[in-house]
């Protein structure tokens, strides 16, 4: 199945146990929905990554290595770890 992004263009899309998941372009992305989520096999929405505000969006985004989390950082300077599994934040600092 060939993902299709909901606003933008996939930037980045990383397979995971739990589903792909996919960052979109920020640019032309609405600013209050999350541009970082995961699509199960089946092609459902499975989260969207809770942000660390709510008028930011997603720039990069990597695997870590426990297999649990992703790290991720924001166009507003923000560098977050976030669950896996449910797409939460775990923690976050902002970066300047």
């Amino acid at each position: 199945m060939e993902l299709q992004p909901l606003h933008t263009k996939i930037e980045k899309s990383m397979q995971s146990a739990l589903g792909t998941i996919v960052l979109e372009t920020p640019s032309g992305f609405p600013r209050y929905e999350s541009n970082l989520y995961c699509v199960s096999p089946g092609g459902k929405i499975v989260w969207k990554a809770e942000k660390p505000d709510t008028s930011t969006l997603f720039s990069r985004v990597r695997l870590n290595e426990d297999g649990d989390t992703i790290s991720a950082y924001t166009i507003g300077g923000h560098a977050c770890e976030l669950g896996l599994r449910t797409g939460k934040l775990i923690s976050h600092t902002t970066i300047k």
